[in-house]
């Protein structure tokens, strides 16, 4: 037996159940079908612009900063704007994400582009959202070779492309979107919400961003 097996059967005597129960299947199977929802806030209700509205405010008041494009051809131009006006160098980090590594990076000016998971040397990288939620100004990322996880916690700054169009009212909207690109038996492994730069207070009460994680996070809204 092994150490998972030992375990759910401990809960289970405990309990005292078993995994033949098939009116506890049932319930449990109904209940990941269902995907019950919880008390939508009103804040995030609003039509599409007003939403993202929202979305830029509330991101903004955790600390993340915000470029607005009208088209996909204009990410590279506003990230290389961000990088200069920040002093970072002109080299990021992402993964295989179809419309990243479709954009002109090697316009002027260049960007040097390199790709895969962050072994914790690169200074920026970028990633493309899944979704943002307007609500509290969270981003949605999900793990995969497209965008790896660790470009959302090793480089000191994330620049993330999030569309308008993905942008939601809550975190429900944000899981069915999950549930409809992915699909059940095929979901990411990871999800991550990312609401601003890392952050503690742990010691004295003193706010420090890149405590845990990138000590800046930019969105590059695009429409």
């Amino acid at each position: 037996m092994s150490a998972r097996d030992a375990i759910l059967s401990r809960i289970r005597r405990s309990l005292g159940v078993n995994g033949a129960d098939i009116g506890r299947r049932a319930i449990v199977i109904s209940r990941l079908d269902s995907a019950p929802r919880g008390i939508i806030p009103e804040r995030g209700q609003s039509p599409q612009h007003v939403r993202v509205d929202i979305f830029c405010i509330k991101a903004e008041k955790v600390s993340a900063s915000i470029s607005r494009v009208a088209s996909e051809t204009e990410i590279p131009g506003a990230v290389a704007g961000y990088l200069r006006d920040h002093n970072l160098p002109a080299a990021v980090r992402m993964g295989s994400d179809p419309l990243l590594n479709g954009l002109p990076w090697n316009s002027t000016p260049q960007i040097e582009v390199a790709h895969g998971p962050s072994d914790g040397n690169d200074a920026v990288s970028v990633s493309h959202a899944l979704a943002g939620v307007a609500e509290s100004g969270t981003i949605m990322l999900a793990s995969g070779s497209e965008n790896p996880t660790t470009l959302n916690f090793l480089p000191e700054t994330h620049v993330v492309v999030l569309m308008a169009a993905d942008i939601v009212g809550d975190y429900e909207s944000a899981f069915d979107m999950i549930r409809s690109r992915y699909g059940k038996g095929t979901m990411p492994r990871t999800v991550n919400l990312i609401t601003g730069p890392s952050r503690s207070a742990d010691i004295e009460q003193t706010l420090l961003l890149g405590a845990h994680g990138p000590r800046r996070l930019h969105l590059v809204i695009v429409g």
